[in-house]
């Protein structure tokens, strides 16, 4: 079945459910969806939509759309979500803060969901000490998704062992790769840069290529806490040197990356000071601080912004 006519379909089959009262403005063609989480996570799935990536509208009153079932303590934090070419939305989430399992499920509508799944990508690992921040792309190359995240190993990297203030948690990248989410790739080290990194991030470049951003995790000896952009021809690498911070002075995580009339958008948690903040570059070299222009959600948490049909925002929105 066509992807737009099987979202249609179960868009009349629920019409009305999650429905809010929005002004009747004719929508733009694409619009952005932004999945986060608020607290700890334990309540799940919260959505908000915008019509320029800036000016963010919650929906659903608030409420949430998916309340966490599966992991080690049943949290569903980072949510990130991939409207892939299957015409479904594909979600993967944190479901603990320590353990070797993420959260997967996946909607035709973002009302109706799949059952819960916890995969247990770090199972073979058995110095594995947490599995945070999965996000999910699809390589059109290979014709699969790809799915990475950060863990710690126990004794690996020792050369960095000492770079946060816990020395249980020096990160890296991993990475498993899926066609039908029923059978996954051996989980593989994806990227290390020399250095403890975590909530990595990734979209296709304009002209070719991918762009991916990592949260430099260092505190020790001076604190990065930072986000930079790494280039890399294909989702699986190789990877140039990460980019100077293109996040300035504040302690930013959570990066969620988008293009918007031309420019890159890189949204980003400011958890220190319990806010969402935002660049932008046209030549990913120079990049313009446009935090005081966002308005997001009162207590979002480093949630992902995608592009999305219309039709998805009217549906949501009840139109």
């Amino acid at each position: 079945m066509i992807p737009g006519i099987r979202f249609l379909l179960a868009c009349w089959a629920a019409v009305g459910i999650g429905a809010v009262t929005q002004p009747s403005a004719p929508l733009p063609e694409t619009c952005y969806l932004f999945s986060y989480f608020l607290g700890n996570g334990e309540d799940g799935l919260h959505l908000a939509w915008s019509r320029d990536g800036l000016r963010w509208n919650i929906l659903n009153e608030g409420r949430s759309y998916l309340t966490p079932r599966v992991g080690e303590s049943k949290l569903m934090r980072d949510p990130c979500l991939l409207y892939g070419p299957d015409g479904l939305f594909h979600m993967v989430w944190t479901t603990s803060w320590e353990g070797k399992t993420i959260g997967y499920a996946s909607s035709g509508d973002l009302i109706k969901w799949s059952e819960q799944k916890a995969v247990p990508v770090m199972a073979h690992e058995p110095g594995t000490r947490n599995c945070w921040a999965p996000e999910i792309i699809y390589d059109p190359q290979k014709q699969h998704y790809l799915i990475f995240w950060s863990s710690t190993i126990s004794g690996r990297f020792q050369e960095t062992a000492l770079s946060g203030s816990r020395p249980d948690r020096n990160h890296r990248i991993y990475s498993t790769t899926t066609r039908d989410f029923e059978t996954f790739s051996p989980a593989k080290l994806h990227y290390d840069g020399g250095y403890n990194v975590i909530d990595a991030t990734m979209i296709p470049a304009h002209d070719k290529g991918w762009l991916m951003f990592v949260k430099n995790e260092t505190e020790n000896p001076e604190p990065e806490k930072n986000i930079r952009l790494i280039l890399t021809p294909t989702p699986e690498g190789p990877f140039t040197e990460p980019s100077p911070p293109i996040t300035g002075d504040y302690w930013a995580e959570g990066p969620s990356a988008v293009w918007i009339n031309g420019a890159c958008y890189v949204f980003f948690d400011k958890y220190r000071e319990r806010k969402y903040g935002c660049v932008r570059s046209s030549d990913l070299r120079n990049w313009e601080d446009v935090s005081a222009r966002v308005s997001f959600p009162d207590g979002a948490r480093h949630g992902t912004v995608i592009p999305v049909p219309r039709r998805v925002v009217e549906f949501l929105l009840g139109r």
